[in-house]
């Protein structure tokens, strides 16, 4: 053997024995992910077509990534919907099925995707709404639940960040209530402090509304996430669209509310079952609309009311739009846009009169397509959208290939990459969702579990009645069938009678099937 080459034999011998392998470049850190929800955003954005909103930011967002322009939540309510996308589990898995079911206590030894990520080496951190406003589930993050300092007094530690006003008026009317309800029941949603008026247009800084403070606290954490050795995981859980409209007046003033076109479908769907509509009570709770009745009855709201809640769910959506605009530009100052992973996400969707109700908590499509934007910084294909099927139970596998973790092999959804390259390739076969109709709320009384699964060319519903204790469904009530193509706004329940009989029972054997059987071939 050469001397020469004898040498280079002992240097990687010696190198071998020291650190136990060859010599290798220095792994790239891994991308940083900012997991970003807006409460009760439906696909109100520019980017799904929407030429009435401004929403130039999430647009731009949309610009550099993938858009999905047909996902679908699993349930059209903020807990189950929530707890689903974050276990990347179903549902009837978690088994949260209305907004009071409290994922951890049913299921302690369950892991979320920031829980996931943290033992993946991931710093993870939580500011907003991500789970349920009152269960932030300070197991899953590193630094759970984190406050602008000035909402941190004792009396508002368990207040959701969506019931404050600038008015002290309201604020005064709000403590009075409180006071009152805590004295007939002490345990109350959002400890009491959820009463006041449905909008409020105050002309203040951004800053001075929860959202905007949580914006600018979000800015802090991300300057000292920057400087750590490992990447972060942000959950940043906006509050608004959801009610109230509380948002400054500039992004008021954006829309002329007669130029805002009311509702395609004011009716409830032709041949409805009673259990298929929600309750409103959401909207009846606040000021002024305690008259309301269940959307199962007729009623007439002032044209005007209708044009100025309308016109605050969409200042509501820009001033959330301005906010996410303004973080972004923040990450690209302090240098981590370019190794930033930004998921963009509605829990459910928001119905604005449709179906004569206001607010979720239906089996329609109006409550069931959310927006969902991914935004990759060395995404190839900019700008793309895909109209295959998805779902929200799709974002944990999703992200965890899009950082090179491995995807958990108990995950009900289905990792979306394959879309990035390819956005126009057969995909799902359907997307599956359900509703729990409880007796308080249902027209009749009774209490029900609406399964729904979409195609491509049909919206399909199964009616159940449910066994709340043992958690199993009973005697099939009602079927709904919606023609997607002929009827996108769900006008007509096509299912009552006998012509569409094999279509019906294809449908329905395909619900059985499950999840498992609508996926990618």
């Amino acid at each position: 053997m050469k001397t020469t080459h004898f040498k280079a034999f002992i240097t990687c011998l010696t190198l071998i024995l020291i650190f136990g392998c060859t010599p290798k470049e220095k792994p790239k850190k891994k991308y940083n992910v900012l997991f970003v929800s807006i409460d009760d955003l439906k696909p109100t954005l520019g980017v799904y077509g929407d030429t009435i909103v401004h929403s130039p930011n999430i647009d731009a967002l949309a610009a550099e990534g993938i858009t999905f322009r047909e996902a679908f939540c699993q349930a059209a309510v903020c807990a189950p919907s929530r707890a689903s996308l974050m276990t990347g589990v179903r549902p009837d898995s978690t088994r949260v099925w209305h907004l009071g079911d409290k994922f951890r206590e049913i299921n302690p030894n369950a892991v979320t995707m920031p829980q996931y990520f943290s033992k993946h080496g991931y710093h993870t951190v939580n500011i907003g709404k991500i789970f349920h406003n009152y269960m932030p589930d300070s197991v899953s993050w590193d630094e759970p639940d984190l406050r602008p300092s000035r909402y941190l007094k004792k009396d508002w530690l368990k207040r959701d960040g969506e019931t404050f006003y600038i008015s002290p008026k309201v604020n005064a009317s709000q403590a009075l209530k409180r006071d009152s309800l805590l004295k007939l029941r002490p345990v109350r949603y959002a400890d009491g402090w959820n009463t006041g008026p449905a909008w409020e247009a105050a002309d203040v800084h951004d800053t001075l509304y929860y959202d905007g403070a949580q914006n600018e606290l979000a800015k802090k954490t991300l300057t000292r996430l920057a400087k750590m050795d490992k990447p972060f995981y942000m959950g940043l859980g906006y509050f608004r669209p959801h009610l109230p409209f509380a948002v400054p007046k500039k992004y008021w003033d954006l829309y002329d509310p007669k130029n805002i076109p009311l509702a395609n479908n004011p009716n409830i769907p032709k041949n409805a079952p009673l259990q298929s509509m929600n309750s409103m009570y959401e909207l009846r709770h606040y000021d002024g609309f305690s008259y309301l009745p269940k959307p199962t009855q007729p009623y007439e709201m002032p044209l005007d009311t209708i044009q100025k809640l309308r016109q605050g769910y969409y200042a509501s959506v820009s001033y959330i739009d301005a906010l996410l605009g303004q973080l972004v530009e923040y990450m690209k100052q302090i240098g981590i846009y370019d190794n930033t992973i930004i998921v963009v996400w509605g829990d459910h969707g928001w119905k604005l009169g449709d179906h004569n109700s206001w607010g979720k908590m239906t089996n329609y499509n109006i409550d069931l397509k959310v927006p969902v934007i991914i935004r990759h910084p060395e995404q190839k294909n900019k700008g793309i959208s895909s109209y295959a099927i998805t779902e929200l139970v799709d974002l944990f596998p999703t992200l965890c290939e899009l950082v090179d973790i491995e995807v958990p092999n108990y995950m009900q959804g289905t990792s979306l990459v394959p879309l990035f390259e390819n956005p126009e390739q057969d995909w799902k076969s359907a997307a599956f969702s359900q509703f729990h109709r409880r007796p308080k709320v249902s027209a009749d009384g009774k209490r029900y579990m609406g399964y729904s699964i979409n195609t491509a060319k049909y919206h399909y519903i199964e009616w159940y009645s449910w066994n709340a204790k043992k958690g199993i469904r009973g005697e099939l009530k009602d079927i709904e069938l919606y023609d997607r193509v002929k009827d996108p706004y769900e006008t007509i329940n096509i299912a009552v009678g006998d012509s569409l009989n094999q279509i019906k029972q294809e449908l329905s054997a395909q619900m059985v099937n499950g999840w498992v059987s609508a996926l990618p071939k």
